[in-house]
């Protein structure tokens, strides 16, 4: 038996040697950001499972892409339901997600317009923080500039090397004077695949160019952003995607087929022609996406930093894919507008969380370093939904409602801008009549039901909303004579609604 005295001898050299340890405070979280772009949200495996069949297959009935890589950030992590693109179309989109700022106060308010100067992203206050940041793929924030490559201004993107600023290349390849297009016609970069592979496809090479940034700062704090241009057209796909899918098993969406009621001209059904081929090559880009999503998750385990990487997949915008007969985005429609939000936090969200609530692109920024435990003394316009993404539940003074617009002033033709909510849309233009929704009773946004009734004080409550931030974030939008008018109507009338004159 030993002696009190050794024992006591024994833990004093035991404290002694701790107390010369350096205290090494918890590692700093990194951080990945995958970002597609014209991204409909019904091609994830994880948002089909949270609706009814008719609306998680529109294009027939089982026609599905599997995505369990991307499904796996959602299960391990949250789905975010209804988060809506806070401008739905390229520019403006991403430079609210940046910076945390709505568009026409980050400067890009239309597509190919520059961010401000002066616009400080999160990855700017990442770097600061001691973060390694990083970006490939597309920009689209710095001008008419095409393709673009490794824009002057890398907004704290410090290693922007394989950066394009616009386009939609189907072939990259790395030259002797660094990254270049690898399909030319007559001396210019064109859309072509020209023979691109699993090296050369824009997809695997900007993931390539991912998973070389990850071995290479696996020791260090890292913020790395991958903007993928697909599936965004044109719609084309390397083999063996290009004949994984069938378009004999494709059918145009019932909603293209309908009436529809009362609907302003930007909702109104169209007779665009569903073409099945482009959509079996848009579910090919799907796959090829998922496929290198997965290449990702398996280099973050190699690397065993998987549990210390908060990974975020979403998109620019989504694309209606033929729902109500149109193709593209710039629509308020939930086709166009709403996008895939999953984001994994390993310590910090639940798995298997799901958050209802609408949130949009300009709350990525506050959010994200909110989970990290960033501080920021910059101004944003964004909430900080971290509570949400944590608990599940909104907090107490959380208000429902999210902020989409598109236009400005000038192009009133264009214009409208709107408050969404989990279960409601209302959105006023600057050349047609206003529309209200009911998404829980018309998911397919073919009845407008602003002069029913039953809905007049979900309409006022909007309104009111709506009006509240178009004072206090300077929306150009509040200008319009026939957008003031609706907006007064719908807040203090109490007659019928009769459109404002355009």
């Amino acid at each position: 038996m030993r002696s009190p005295f050794i024992l006591t001898k024994a833990i004093f050299l035991l404290l002694f040697v701790l107390a010369l340890m350096p205290v090494r405070s918890e590692e700093p979280m990194n951080v990945l950001v995958i970002q597609t772009d014209e991204h409909n949200f019904r091609t994830l495996g994880c948002y089909r499972d949270l609706m009814p069949d008719d609306q998680a297959f529109v294009w027939g009935k089982g026609v599905k892409v599997d995505t369990p890589n991307i499904d796996w950030i959602a299960k391990d992590g949250a789905i975010c339901d209804r988060y809506y693109a806070t401008s739905p179309v390229c520019t403006p989109s991403r430079a609210a997600l940046i910076s945390g700022l709505y568009p026409q106060n980050a400067g890009a308010i239309n597509n190919n317009i520059p961010l401000n100067d002066g616009v400080n992203t999160f990855a700017h206050v990442l770097k600061d923080s001691g973060y390694v940041t990083g970006y490939a793929g597309k920009w689209h924030l710095a001008g008419s500039a095409k393709p673009g490559w490794k824009p002057k201004k890398n907004f704290g993107f410090t290693d922007n090397r394989f950066m394009f600023n616009r386009g939609h290349w189907k072939k990259l390849e790395i030259g002797p004077k660094g990254p270049r297009i690898g399909a030319v016609k007559d001396g210019k970069p064109t859309y072509s695949l020209a023979g691109a592979d699993q090296k050369t496809f824009t997809t695997d090479f900007l993931f390539d160019r991912t998973i070389d940034f990850i071995r290479t700062n696996k020791n260090k704090p890292f913020c790395y952003m991958v903007a993928i241009p697909d599936p965004h057209g044109p719609n084309t796909v390397r083999a063996p995607y290009d004949t994984m899918f069938d378009p004999a098993t494709f059918s145009q969406p019932a909603s293209a087929l309908a009436k529809g009621k009362d609907l302003p001209s930007f909702q109104r059904v169209m007779k665009d022609r569903f073409n099945a081929r482009q959509m079996a090559l848009y579910f090919g880009m799907v796959k090829c996406i998922d496929d290198n999503v997965g290449r990702i998750l398996k280099a973050l385990r190699e690397e065993n930093i998987l549990d210390r990487t908060l990974i975020i997949f979403t998109s620019d915008h989504g694309d209606m894919c033929g729902e109500l007969g149109r193709h593209n985005k710039g629509i308020p429609c939930e086709g166009s507008a709403r996008i895939p939000f999953l984001i994994r936090a390993p310590g910090l969200i639940e798995p298997g969380t799901v958050v209802r609530e609408s949130l949009g692109t300009v709350d990525f920024k506050p959010t994200l370093l909110g989970l990290l435990g960033v501080d920021s003394e910059e101004t944003v316009e964004g909430r900080n939904a971290t509570t949400l993404l944590r608990t599940g539940k909104a907090p107490d003074s959380w208000e429902d409602v999210t902020f989409v617009r598109i236009g400005n002033a000038e192009n009133k033709g264009k214009a409208w801008f709107g408050a969404f909510s989990r279960k409601y849309k209302l959105i006023l233009s600057g050349s047609d009549r206003a529309g209200f929704f009911d998404l829980e009773n018309d998911p397919n946004e073919l009845r407008n039901s602003i002069a029913l009734p039953e809905h007049r004080e979900k309409i006022r409550s909007l309104a009111r909303a709506l009006k509240k931030y178009g004072k206090k974030h300077k929306d150009p939008l509040m200008e319009l004579n026939a957008i003031r008018s609706d907006l007064k109507w719908a807040i203090e009338g109490t007659g019928p609604y009769g459109p404002a004159p355009r």
